[in-house]
């Protein structure tokens, strides 16, 4: 990599920016402690807020803020992977918000003119120029088509794409350089940014929103519970997207729908059910289940909003999923012990026995407690604070899975806070065995197993051919690669150098080499006193297992 990335200096502007944000909370962040009151009264807030007042992570929390809808997005993700950024930090990240200032009417307008070839006006009967509600990529207006539908129109605001891939670009070699340190590269940065870039380019193209509804449509067809809204591609595109607006109220102003039939607990149930059908049934599920993507309609039908972030599950993540939740139902601590470590490719040099008495002992405490007292929220966090200790990283699709389960116990606790996801998922146990014992499930196993052995046969021969020619002509080299060896390298090397200086010292005190301070070398005594304080520092530092 160049000294300094063409990518860098393409967005200097930017990146000026993004510097000046972060050198800025990070020096609050090193005054926070110190008595200099001077400096502190210069370093503010956006809202004028001295920094200093501010604990880390919330400080963490305004830089992201105030960085824009690239970083707060990345902080909302980030938000739900405590085992990466800490848990602390990750509940404070929890509280970004992406409400931003909506666009001007006739800003509005020239995009739907442009994104739909006639202005808005032609387009439809009613448009309400004021918004209903302004979000980071976009924004939501209420209007009338010609035939008297009322629909909702989701609007992108002008240039945020290009703004994010900017920011994107930028984030990618910060994550490239971060790669290089040793005590962040476990944490795979780079993968990890490229995954957010992958999702937030997605949630950009209103057309992909609106195929995901439509597969939410097919897989709940009979099902009367819920209703998703319906789209209309005629006047729809990537950066323009219309729907049909569902009347009803959200999930906690339930008490102030006049006409409702139907109790809290039993909506509570149905939306619980919903998301455990999309996991467990169709492995294709809504990732933002919180209360201001879910309606409760005047017939109790539950009104299902924003399906622009999803997450799909192969039937090998599934099995995992199915097998963890299934560990936490049936209270056994050793089996979701293994799951987790298999999960978390946990190292050679990982305490199992550690970390399996810790989540033995935290089923054994869940596990205490009467069914109708178990949350299933807080017993997902608590494992994942387990993984996080122990400095294990879960598979982003994993951790996603976790955090939208997390989510659904609290968003249906607000309409029962006795609802219980645990009871309900425990007529799935006995689904998840027959699907995964079922010959069809099998048979797809085994048919997958033979391609990949088929391409291994394929490939082998050719592969085989060309190892022995590499000998043949003298081209064959091994590589090993160690790892975490450092600190043991070094206390040898040092033991080593310790050893030596010792010894040298002890022939020039022995053969009194002058200079003579007494009839003792001084050269010898200089040595033998580096040597003694190099020696009880390499004893400390072993001692604390540094």
């Amino acid at each position: 990599m160049p000294l300094i990335p063409e990518q860098l200096t393409r967005h200097a502007r930017r990146v000026g920016e993004v510097v000046g944000i972060l050198a800025k909370y990070g020096l609050a962040d090193w005054l926070s402690g110190g008595g200099f009151e001077l400096p502190k009264k210069f370093l503010v807030s956006s809202d004028g807020d001295k920094l200093t007042d501010y604990t880390r992570p919330e400080r963490i929390r305004m830089a992201v803020a105030e960085l824009g809808t690239t970083y707060i997005k990345l902080g909302q993700m980030l938000s739900t992977r405590g085992d990466l950024v800490g848990w602390e930090i990750a509940d404070e990240l929890a509280k970004l918000q992406t409400d931003v200032r909506p666009d001007a009417p006739e800003v509005t307008l020239a995009t739907i003119s442009s994104e739909l070839g006639k202005p808005a006006a032609e387009v439809f009967a009613e448009f309400a120029e004021e918004p209903m509600a302004s979000a980071s990529i976009g924004q939501v207006h209420r209007a009338r088509l010609q035939d008297g539908t009322d629909v909702v129109v989701k609007v992108q605001h002008p240039d945020i794409e290009s703004r994010i891939r900017v920011d994107l670009e930028i984030l990618l070699v910060l994550a490239e350089f971060a790669e290089r340190a040793a005590e962040l590269k476990r944490y795979q940065p780079a993968r990890v940014v490229s995954e957010f870039q992958r999702t937030l380019l997605r949630e950009l193209d209103f057309k992909r929103e609106e195929r995901n509804i439509a597969e939410f449509t097919e897989h709940f067809a009979k099902n009367t519970d819920v209703r998703f809204p319906k789209t209309f591609p005629e006047f729809s595109t990537a950066r323009v997207l219309t729907m049909e607006m569902l009347e009803g109220v959200s999930f906690r102003d339930a008490d102030k729908s006049p006409n409702l039939t139907v109790s809290r607990d039993e909506l509570a149930r149905r939306g619980a059910i919903l998301w455990m059908d999309m996991i467990f049934r169709d492995g294709f599920y809504h990732a933002d289940p919180h209360p201001g993507n879910l309606i409760i309609m005047n017939d109790g039908t539950l009104g299902v909003l924003d399906c622009g972030m999803v997450g799909r599950m192969d039937d090998h993540l599934r099995e995992h999923v199915e097998e963890l939740l299934v560990c936490v139902a049936n209270q056994d601590g050793p089996m979701l012990a293994r799951i987790l470590m298999r999960l978390c490719n946990a190292g050679g040099d990982f305490d199992e026995g550690a970390f399996a008495a810790d989540i033995t002992d935290f089923i054994s405490f869940y596990g205490s407690q009467p069914i109708e007292h178990f949350q299933l929220g807080n017993a997902l966090n608590e494992i994942a604070r387990c993984i996080s200790r122990y400095r294990l990283v879960l598979p982003s699709s994993m951790a996603q899975v976790l955090k939208v389960l997390v989510m659904l116990d609290g968003t249906a606790k607000l309409l029962s806070p006795k609802l219980n996801l645990i009871a309900i998922i425990g007529p799935y146990q006995h689904r998840i065995l027959l699907r995964q014992l079922s010959p069809r499930r099998q048979f797809k196993k085994l048919n997958r197993l033979l391609t990949e052995w088929r391409y291994v046969a394929h490939e082998l021969p050719g592969g085989m051919m060309r190892l022995l020619k590499e000998l043949q002509d003298g081209k064959f080299d091994i590589h090993l690669e160690h790892r975490r060896l450092e600190p043991a390298v070094n206390r040898l090397v040092m033991g080593m150098v310790v050893s030596a200086l010792f010894l040298g010292s002890s022939m020039l005190l022995s053969n009194k080499v002058p200079p003579l301070f007494y009839d003792h070398s001084i050269l010898g005594l200089v040595i033998f006193l580096v040597s003694g304080f190099l020696g009880l520092r390499l004893i400390w530092k072993i001692w604390r297992n540094e």
